[in-house]
């Protein structure tokens, strides 16, 4: 509950805190690649196993369900773009920049569901409850129920379907 809770505060704070989450994720991949005199020479190898972490700690930290990292041909595509003196290693500021940009569709992704599943589900739940009173049968189970637990089960069958749908995909 307090990711969600935390996600709806992301909402109001803007992008600013969205990147200020992902470069400390990043700062903190970034310096375990580091090694004793502080020079990162990251390999593509260790770039890739960096994005990875990242996305582990994406998968941890953000609400929703799994996320699925990028392909070795995305990244590697990327480091191209990125790699602004061409040494073929990302420094610091190259590797928040790769991530940023990979990463760009995940907060996109997340944003969606929660919209979905905090605000738009129990306010269709709410409005469809007078047209549900009518049904025979349902219409008084449905009378008996407080709009604040019928728009909680609408809101829970939202989720649910939507993780339904996401271990088809």
């Amino acid at each position: 509950m307090g990711q969600i809770l935390g996600s709806i505060q992301s909402k109001f704070e803007g992008k600013d805190w969205r990147d200020r989450q992902l470069r400390k994720i990043t700062d903190k991949v970034f310096d375990h690649f580091q090694d004793d005199t502080g020079k990162v020479n990251m390999t593509f190898t260790d770039l890739y196993i960096a994005v990875l972490l990242v996305y582990n700690d994406i998968n941890k930290h953000l609400p929703g369900t799994h996320i699925d990292p990028p392909s070795k041909a995305q990244i590697r595509s990327l480091v191209e773009k990125y790699d602004i003196n061409y040494d073929g290693e990302l420094n610091r500021d190259e590797f928040a920049r790769v991530l940023k940009k990979l990463t760009a569709d995940t907060f996109t992704v997340v944003s969606q569901r929660l919209i979905i599943s905090l605000i738009a589900a129990p306010t269709v739940a709410l409005l469809t409850k007078r047209a549900t009173e009518g049904v025979p049968g349902v219409g008084k189970v449905v009378q008996k129920l407080p709009g604040s637990v019928y728009a909680s089960l609408f809101t829970l069958a939202v989720v649910l379907i939507q993780k339904s749908q996401d271990r088809f995909e």
